[in-house]
This record gives C-alpha cells, structure tokens and sequence, in this order.
C-alpha cells in the first residue's frame, strides 16, 4: 500500500510538469511579440538609418533581450559563381547601438545605414527595384519560465518606406503619474523632408 501511494505521488508530479510546460511554451510566448509593418528609412542624429518597431503585449518581461538581423539577397562572386541566398549581417540596436534591449515597453530599432550596410548604395529608386529580405531576430528569456523563446519577422523593399518615421506613442500620464502606450500609434509613420 505505502509503495502504491509512493508512485501514484511520483507519477502525479510527473504528469503536472509535463502539464505545466506544455502550457507555458515560448512558442506562444513569441505570438505576443509585435513587429511593425513597414520599416522606415530616414535621418537620425545626421546619419541615414533604418527603422522598425518591436512591442510586446503582454505585461510581464522579456529579459536579455537582444535583436539581430540579415538581409537575404543574391550575390555573385568574383569568378562568376551565383549565390541565390547569401545572408548579410545587419547590426541593428537600440538609439545607442546595443544588441541588448532593456524591453519595458515598445522600442524602435535602429539600423545606421554606413559603409558596411547592405543597403549604402541605395537610393529609394534602387531600393523599390532590389529583390532582399529582411529578416528580423528577437531572442530572450521570459520572465515567468525562464524558458528562451525566440520570435521572427520579415521585411520585404515594398514593406520599406523611405523619407518616413514613427509617430511617438509613449507619453506621460500626469493623472496616474505613469507613462502610458498608445498601441494605436505602433504602426503610424509621418512623411519627413530632407531625406
């Protein structure tokens, strides 16, 4: 009887944990992450840069978050050999270049678009005519499971509005005395001159 009771408990723990991380997957972790639709192109602090937005919608955190990139484009090499999928690493961050992402709330990421970028001989011309991908990396830990969960968005040139930024959609809240996000905002862009 003791032996009977001992492995009923045993296997009862067995079955809640299979249970529990059945039901906290990161893979529906990452269906609560947002990426904005279209990417921009404009200048920022007199460099031509490349933006997009990430969100998360669920109150609790991701934490060490960090985004990463690549452009995958064809590419031929110097004796004539065709690549189809070369992948181009594109260093994306923060305002401050970081790969790390302290993600309390919607940030926009910013790619400077300098000698080493895929995109530095593009004009907007060039860039309605290119055939790349973007493709668009966020990986952290969620705060509830500890569990790593990864999520991935894509960016074709037609998603890719040049001489465009995003509208601000973070402000102060004087009567709750707290910053409140608009997620109406997360996708609106406004056309900007001397691009």
């Amino acid at each position: 009887m003791c032996i009977q009771s001992i492995t009923g408990v045993i296997l009862q723990a067995f079955m809640v944990g299979v249970v529990f991380a059945k039901l906290t997957r990161a893979k529906q972790r990452s269906n609560t992450i947002i990426f904005s639709r279209q990417a921009c192109i404009c200048l920022r602090d007199g460099n031509l840069c490349l933006l997009f937005r990430i969100g998360d919608m669920r109150k609790s955190f991701i934490i060490g978050a960090s985004v990463m990139a690549q452009v995958v484009r064809r590419r031929s090499t110097d004796e004539g050999e065709v690549i189809p999928f070369h992948q181009y690493d594109v260093t994306v961050g923060s305002d401050d270049g970081s790969e790390k992402l302290f993600f309390i709330w919607p940030m926009t990421i910013v790619h400077v678009i300098n000698q080493n970028s895929p995109f530095y001989n593009m004009s907007a011309v060039d860039l309605m005519n290119e055939n790349f991908e973007l493709v668009v990396y966020l990986e952290g830990t969620t705060e509830s499971t500890g569990n790593t969960m990864q999520a991935r968005f894509s960016y074709q040139p037609s998603d890719i509005l040049w001489g465009h930024r995003f509208e601000n959609m973070i402000s102060f809240d004087k009567s709750s005395d707290n910053y409140a996000v608009d997620f109406r905002e997360f996708n609106k862009t406004r056309e900007v001159s001397g691009v």
